[in-house]
């Protein structure tokens, strides 16, 4: 099923199926003919549509494009100079201000900065109209937003909550998340925005510091947007069953809420914290230097899009997990706790020969660079995709030291591309050369940052362990343990749940490339698991 986004970028009702582009012919109209209410209307690239079709129109994010034909829900045609075409809705926003002239909007320079000589020299009458434009959507949206939030909490959970027949207090955290937790962030916040707000004259409003006040509370949207794609399949499986069917629709008529399913709701928080930042860049582009609100505008756009960022962070570490725990799964013989007591991601990994004490043997092994672990494995010598358990060095307790070639010292024999992990406390020694002298680079600026992920991950709250192993369930947050226990299971399916709702977020600002991925059409995956899964084929 596709989404309808109302002006805000909220999803409003269910249409029908998503209908393929193939089916659309050129729409046949002049040059002149216009969409909406007859007058021009821009909207602006979020995300690269890449197309090597001659109907369909290509674009880079935040490229602007007029809007030629909007009848068809999910597929407009627009132009772009010279070259028109369809293009995918949920790709574009519509602007805001779309009274902006064109020669106004912003141009990219060298480097993609904006260049502001346009920007100041837009008349200040008309720059505090815009102004007031976009302060008017951002109460606005967050009113709105703060209704469905209720809706959510007053229509749905209190409702389950009665039915203890039907649901669980388990099965009610994974479908609804930390969303309640959110609402009261959100009351809150939206209080704060009104006091902030002049409604008298809206352009001189200051609302940054708002944003900047709450940039530390927005983080619990980690944990919910990290459990959504549980909630999704949780749902899914519930929905197969009528009475569950039936319950949550007379949920929604009780509640008087609009005409869309549960799923659709619980996507409102996803897509909420990707507006934030956009809003406030687009807020920042339209308030001169001298005003009272810039200096914390702009602050509040660098923390908004670090907090998008870190839940961007989180996300993905989350979908590593599963990767991972496939990976052990593959090896054999393995020994000891398992990877992701300690780790979540893979930092690097390679062929290197290891030296050791007393006979200085040397022995090709293949090395996996976790953060805070390297582990050893040997390459079966028939079947040499195989590869088995070994030993692992604790990297917490490792200092790197550079060898040069020639003679070592405390190995006695000649070295080339060589480099040692030498552990403080016990003072053991590990020497290992590498065949190449990029090679041997490569694993020493690996190692660096090995050490910048684990103090970046201590500085934002993403250690999931300490120096000493952990229980896996300590070691772990909740939802991330949640999710290795099924891994394998999360990624794909809430892929296609995506897919399925034609990714129907609309943010209403400009673009960003730090804004929280979740929301961006899918991308074409690294090739970086898959070079790892020919060397160590996943195996049931």
């Amino acid at each position: 099923m596709a989404l309808k986004i109302d002006a805000q970028g909220f999803v409003v009702t269910l249409s029908a199926a998503f209908q393929s582009r193939a089916e659309l012919a050129a729409p046949e109209h002049s040059p002149q003919t216009r969409c909406f209410d007859g007058s021009v209307v821009y909207a602006e690239a979020l995300w690269d549509h890449v197309t090597m079709d001659d109907q369909e129109l290509g674009f880079k994010a935040g490229d602007v494009i007029e809007v030629m034909d909007a009848t068809n829900k999910e597929w407009w045609w627009g132009r772009i100079l010279d070259s028109e075409g369809w293009f995918p809705a949920s790709f574009v926003r519509l602007r805001v201000n779309q009274d902006e002239p064109m020669e106004d909007y912003p141009l990219k320079v060298e480097g993609g900065k904006e260049d502001d000589s346009r920007r100041f020299g837009m008349g200040q009458t008309t720059k505090d109209q815009m102004r007031t434009n976009v302060i008017n959507e951002i109460i606005s949206t967050e009113r709105d937003y703060i209704k469905h939030l209720k809706d959510i909490c007053e229509g749905y959970i209190k409702q389950c909550r009665k039915r203890a027949d039907m649901f669980t207090e388990e099965q009610l955290k994974t479908i609804f998340g930390n969303i309640e937790d959110i609402y009261r962030c959100q009351k809150k916040f939206v209080k704060a925005l009104e006091k902030k707000f002049n409604k008298d004259h809206p352009h001189l409003s200051e609302v940054g510091s708002c944003f900047l006040e709450y940039q530390t509370e927005f983080q619990i949207y980690s944990e919910y947007c990290n459990n959504h794609p549980n909630a999704c399949m949780e749902l899914s499986r519930l929905t197969k069953v009528n009475k569950y069917v039936y319950f949550f629709e007379a949920c929604r008529l009780l509640q008087k809420m609009i005409d869309i399913s549960l799923d659709g709701f619980l996507l409102t928080p996803v897509q909420k914290i990707c507006k934030y930042p956009l809003q406030l860049a687009e807020l920042l582009k339209y308030t001169n230097p001298q005003h009272r609100d810039f200096k914390d505008v702009e602050a509040a756009l660098n923390a908004m899009k670090n907090v998008a960022r870190l839940i961007n962070e989180r996300k993905r570490r989350l979908e590593n997990i599963d990767k991972i725990a496939q990976w052990q799964s593959s090896i054999e013989d393995w020994e000891g706790e398992d990877v992701l007591v300690r780790s979540s991601e893979l930092i690097y990994s390679g062929e290197l020969a290891k030296i050791s004490h007393p006979q200085a043997k040397s022995q090709q092994r293949m090395f996996f660079l976790f953060d805070h672990q390297l582990v050893c494995c040997k390459k079966d010598l028939l079947r040499r995709d195989i590869l088995y358990y070994k030993s692992r060095i604790n990297m917490d307790d490792m200092e790197i030291l550079d060898v040069e070639d020639g003679k070592d010292k405390d190995f006695n024999i000649s070295v080339k591309n060589a480099f040692k992990l030498h552990c403080r406390d016990t003072e053991e020694v590990h020497l290992f050369c590498a065949k190449k002298p990029e090679q041997k680079q490569r694993w020493l600026k690996a190692f660096e940052n090995e050490r910048r992920q684990v103090q970046l991950d201590q500085e934002t709250g993403m250690e999931g362990a300490s120096a000493q192993p952990l229980p896996r369930s300590q070691a772990l947050p909740a939802v991330w343990h949640s999710l290795w226990q099924k891994a394998g299971s999360v990624t794909r399916p809430y892929y296609d749940f995506l897919m399925r709702q034609k990714h129907p977020t609309l943010p209403t600002t400009l673009p960003q490339q730090q804004v929280f991925m979740l929301a961006e059409p899918k991308r074409k995956p690294s090739n970086f698991w898959q070079n790892i899964s020919r060397l160590t084929p996943f195996r049931k």
